[in-house]
């Protein structure tokens, strides 16, 4: 049976930021977004309110600044601070898909309208954050966007632009204790995803709960977490405290070589978490690289996991945000189609590992 959200597919990540230049810099001299539209100046649009749409192959932001106005840009960042604040989809009709998830429970944000021959309407998702649909008539340039007028030369840069990231991977979402599972059964009932993977992930005296949701495409995914608060407090009770509840903890890009990405982008400037040697130690024990030798990933932090159906390695960036609530994330997938738990409880053990290599050599 046909459905309205057949064919979804995201279209962009919406930002709410509160220095649009800042923004700006940052995407593209740190992961090589190119700019490739900029609002338009309108007699009914306020002037105060400044979008960019920035992107490299599949990848597509668009930055949303709205100072001094009331703006939900501008209410966003009052309460979380820059941040994703709508996960776009692409579909066939944004009026039956909007009316047919009202239909189906959701919240309604934005009637459906159409401004430059692209159809739109929104509905909340998670938290602040909403999800808007968009159509475009057959053979419109998909970059196009309402009030966004394209440039003449977008989307290319010198230097990080050199990087292989190509799509968004997946969205990591934390969750405020008990939404776990009504959050999964409202993309299950309203927009027709499916579960595809569940865990949960016990590390020392924390523990998460994740499950994951993704469109019958396959090429929308997220990767939903809620924190067990009858354990020690964590990373996700930390992000729900500091952003100001639920929201995209950080974005995975999808790369078909991450030691040439990571290495290339290091160079440029972008900073990665670091990982304990011990961990790397441990490595052969746990997997043969499909790809990739062992002092690769080890000079460049790079992690490895493995499921039934293959391999993937992933990196972390740090977190330049003010409140530490948004980081991302490079990932390349050698079949593997979770999502590196594994490297959780690897890396625990390598910090123990690390910290009983510590006191042997302080003993003697």
């Amino acid at each position: 049976m046909s459905s309205p959200f057949d064919g979804l597919r995201l279209d962009h990540v919406g930002f709410a930021v509160g220095d649009l230049a800042e923004a700006t810099e940052f995407f593209v001299n740190n992961y090589g977004l190119g700019v490739y539209a900029q609002s338009t100046p309108s007699a009914e649009a306020d002037a105060s309110v400044r979008a960019n749409a920035l992107g490299r192959h599949a990848i597509r932001f668009v930055l949303t600044d709205s100072r001094g106005t009331d703006h939900p840009a501008s209410a966003y960042v009052e309460r979380h601070g820059d941040g994703v604040s709508d996960i776009a989809l692409s579909v066939a009709d944004a009026a039956a898909a909007f009316a047919e998830a009202v239909r189906r429970g959701a919240r309604p944000v934005a009637e459906p309208q159409e401004r430059d021959g692209v159809v739109t309407a929104s509905i909340t998702a998670f938290g602040d954050v909403t999800h808007t649909f968009v159509q475009r008539p057959e053979g419109m340039n998909p970059a196009v966007l309402p009030g966004l007028s394209p440039l003449d030369k977008g989307g290319e840069t010198t230097g990080a632009a050199a990087a292989g990231l190509h799509t968004v991977d997946h969205f990591a979402v934390c969750l405020e204790p008990g939404q776990l599972v009504p959050t999964v059964e409202f993309y299950e009932r309203v927009l027709d995803f499916a579960m595809v993977f569940t865990e949960r992930i016990v590390v020392g005296g924390q523990a998460m709960d994740s499950k994951v949701v993704q469109s019958r495409s396959g090429a929308v995914t997220l990767t939903l977490i809620e924190p067990d608060t009858s354990r020690e407090p964590g990373q996700i009770d930390k992000f729900i405290k500091e952003h100001g509840g639920a929201g995209v903890q950080h974005i995975a890009f999808a790369t078909d070589d991450i030691v040439r990405d990571v290495d290339l982008l290091g160079a440029e400037g972008l900073a990665f978490l670091k990982t304990p040697s011990a961990y790397y130690d441990q490595v052969p024990d746990r997997l043969d690289l499909l790809r990739h030798s062992v002092d690769q990933l080890r000079a460049l932090n790079i992690l490895v996991d493995e499921d039934q159906d293959g391999q993937l390695l992933q990196i972390f960036t740090k977190s330049v945000h003010p409140r530490g609530t948004l980081f991302f994330e490079l990932i390349e997938r050698l079949g593997a189609r979770t999502f590196g738990s594994g490297n959780i409880k690897a890396l625990y053990s390598a910090v123990e590992l690390e910290m009983e290599r510590a006191s042997e050599d302080a003993g003697k």
